[in-house]
């Protein structure tokens, strides 16, 4: 800190919710542009740590900690060039989670695809800096499937996010449109998934040959030939909702690994398939507050459903 800089603190004694932004603004006096600002260049701590989302929310006894030079006008850091492989959900200088787009690999495989979600988040984290930043891998999506995941943005936070995994704590919510009508309105898939050598999996009852799977579902709406179903996973396993759906002959529409020919459907030309995270909930790794993020079905499904 330099002579020139002023400490500020506060600590939110309302049990109401309110943004961190509103809170450095009224501290300040500044305008809303320079509390930008201030936010992307470090100055604002919440809970103790560094925050670069302006509105981030408080709760009753959360603490703002501001140090900022009060005659430099601060500048928002540009925004993040879109990209057509993922959105930013939500930043802090901990973890970055993001709307992957469908289509694209989460990371490299054996063919050193160029063109992966975590390729594309190193150029967004290094943003003309010398040293190139790499995120820290948590969990997967499939090529085509869309939907929210989280990064580390270092190999603690990352382990750290991961024995949350592990416990089966974080909340995953995906949105599945799968062939046919269901009849069952709620049901849970138990198996054990087998992984060939085509990297398939099947599902198995012998616990000796293949890895817990656990699938919760909850049907939306039925149409005369699919059903949109709400699908929360307990355990994380490779095409584990894929390979569920199938078993009992409901496969997921675009699915071109597990029984294609039933997941093929005239209404549905996307080269993608009909599933979606929806919903991540998770306790942050340093604050541990509780976070949960969520992101709007696509534009595919909804279009299938009023046609």
């Amino acid at each position: 800190m330099t002579s020139l800089e002023k400490v500020l603190s506060y600590i939110h004694e309302e049990n109401t919710r309110v943004r961190a932004d509103v809170i450095v603004q009224t501290l300040t006096g500044k305008s809303r542009s320079i509390v930008r600002g201030m936010f992307s260049h470090k100055c604002v701590r919440v809970k103790d740590t560094i925050c670069l989302n302006p509105g981030e929310p408080l709760g009753l006894g959360d603490t703002v900690q501001l140090t900022y030079d009060p005659v430099r006008r601060y500048k928002e850091s540009p925004k993040a060039r879109s990209s057509e492989l993922f959105d930013v959900i939500f930043e802090d200088e901990h973890i970055l989670v993001v709307d992957k787009k469908a289509g694209f690999l989460t990371v490299p495989t054996e063919k050193r695809e160029s063109r992966t979600l975590v390729s594309a988040l190193s150029n967004y984290l290094t943003r003309g800096e010398s040293k190139r930043k790499l995120v820290s891998i948590i969990h997967r999506l499939d090529r085509d499937t869309s939907g929210i995941l989280v990064f580390g943005k270092n190999d603690r936070i990352a382990e750290a996010i991961k024995q949350q995994f592990i416990a089966r704590k974080p909340k995953r919510e995906y949105f599945a449109i799968v062939a046919g009508r269901l009849e069952k309105d709620t049901g849970t898939f138990q198996s054990y998934l087998v992984t060939d050598r085509f990297l398939n999996q099947k599902s198995t009852n012998n616990e000796n040959e293949g890895k817990l799977a656990i699938t919760h579902y909850r049907v939306v709406q039925r149409l005369s030939d699919a059903t949109l179903v709400s699908v929360t996973l307990e355990t994380g396993r490779r095409n584990q909702i894929r390979v569920h759906f199938s078993d009992i002959g409901h496969p997921i529409i675009g699915d071109v690994r597990y029984k294609s020919q039933e997941a093929s459907h005239k209404a549905w030309p996307h080269k993608r398939l009909a599933l979606h995270a929806a919903v991540l909930g998770l306790k942050h790794p340093v604050t541990s507050a509780e976070l949960e993020f969520k992101s709007e079905m696509p534009v595919e499904f909804r279009s299938f459903l009023l046609r």
